[in-house]
């Protein structure tokens, strides 16, 4: 279902995408912030992809590749995908373009990468969100995938996303964000707060995997409004900026730059 908000929410972009978790790290410590999410992703990525498919039920792979049909992807179009993690979004990416040559993956964390297993003409790249190690006006297409509510700056990323990408380029930005009902966003929350961390004990080989998902839960509880990433983005200079929902939870945040 599409969000009829092309949302008018006047307003400041936002720069943290949640409030700080003080039971993760020192609050208002952007230093300790980021050190725990280096330490916590290389710790855990040896089991992301595994806990993930129990996340998605099995259907995560399906829905990326139609999200980013959605968005506009097709072969020809040289693509960065920010936030790379494990691959789990270049996959689908190369599903639908098969041009290895044409894709560049950006991520902070060696370990995240190193189980993503691509070999060249794939470009992996050390990198963050706020400072995109690409050329200016470069891309057609621009992707992130599930990491707004890891990076440390909302504003500054979308910014870079719009340097980064040609006149005409398209952004997507995926994301899990709240459901809309009290009943539904309390069996989100046993899910991933709960059911998935308790299957994690069991067929994880990080002792930390299990704190990564209910860390996730937590910051799509405090992640700020999809209003607030939508203004976020046209204050960054983007155009035709719109939000697409599915299943109540999925958020797919597209824009152009024009």
């Amino acid at each position: 279902m599409s969000d009829p908000s092309r949302e008018e929410a006047p307003g400041a972009s936002v720069h943290l995408p949640h409030t700080p978790l003080p039971t993760y790290y020192r609050s208002g410590d952007a230093g300790a912030r980021e050190a725990f999410l280096r330490a916590t992703f290389d710790s855990t990525a040896v089991d992301y992809d595994r806990l993930e498919k129990i996340l998605g039920l099995g259907t995560g792979s399906w829905y990326r590749r139609q999200a980013l049909m959605r968005a506009g992807l097709r072969p020809g179009m040289q693509v960065v995908d920010v936030g790379m993690g494990t691959g789990l979004v270049s996959r689908e990416i190369l599903k639908i373009t098969g041009e290895p040559q044409r894709l560049i993956g950006v991520d902070p964390s060696p370990g995240m990468m190193g189980q993503a297993h691509f070999d060249p003409p794939v470009d992996c790249r050390l990198g963050r969100a706020e400072e995109i190690p690409v050329e200016s006006a470069s891309a057609d297409f621009l992707v992130m995938g599930y990491a707004l509510r890891h990076i440390a700056d909302f504003a500054a990323a979308a910014a870079e996303f719009r340097r980064v990408l040609k006149p005409g380029g398209r952004l997507l930005v995926l994301e899990i964000t709240r459901a809309e009902g009290r009943m539904a966003n309390l069996l989100l929350k046993a899910y991933m707060r709960g059911v998935v961390p308790t299957i994690a004990r069991v067929v994880s080989r990080s002792r930390t995997t299990p704190m990564l998902w209910r860390y996730y839960w937590d910051t799509i509880e405090a992640c700020v409004p999809p209003a607030q990433v939508l203004q976020t983005l046209r204050n960054a200079g983007l155009a035709d900026v719109e939000r697409h929902v599915e299943l109540g939870i999925f958020s797919e945040y597209r824009a152009l730059r024009a």
